[in-house]
């Protein structure tokens, strides 16, 4: 075997575990999957993210901000209160020790607000900070996907919430 052959070996079992886990990321005890975020119209303002939080520790942990490069961005949780829906925004979300925390359409997510004609594209990726009490910041990337029937309600929420 050469050592161009060896290197080649090496280097492929040091690359595929990372390719394996494909889009999850882990600061301490948190492992966060899959952020993903949905394609918007043109005339989109806002558009939301998702992603899963599982903590493997002892203690809880919570997320206390998301940062991305628009004006706004913020947390979100969608409520049916006698069939009317609501946004209410949260300034933190507790990820308890041992347990999974969902950012789903319909429930918690992430709200990237000031899109002003600059639509999240399907194939683009936003990227962004997700801010822990105790782990810390972790950088993470939003890949955009088209919207399903679910989260295209989740998109306007201009005329839903007061900001």
């Amino acid at each position: 075997m050469t050592s161009l052959t060896r290197l080649m070996i090496v280097l492929s079992v040091a690359i595929l575990p990372g390719f394996a886990m494909g889009h999850d990321y882990r600061v301490g005890d948190l492992h966060v999957e899959h952020p993903f975020a949905s394609a918007t119209p043109a005339t989109a303002m806002t558009g939301a993210g998702y992603l899963t939080i599982l903590n493997s520790g002892t203690e809880d942990d919570t997320l206390i901000a998301v940062e991305a490069d628009y004006p706004r961005v913020m947390m979100h949780n969608s409520a049916t209160v006698d069939g009317i829906a609501s946004m209410i925004a949260m300034d933190g979300v507790t990820i308890p020790a041992g347990e999974t925390v969902s950012f789903a359409p319909g429930g918690l997510h992430v709200m990237f607000m000031g899109l002003d004609g600059d639509p999240l594209d399907v194939g683009e990726s936003v990227p962004a900070t997700l801010v822990f009490e105790k782990a810390g910041r972790l950088d993470v990337v939003f890949k955009v996907k088209n919207a399903d029937s679910q989260t295209a309600g989740a998109m306007d929420h201009d005329a839903h919430t007061s900001h």
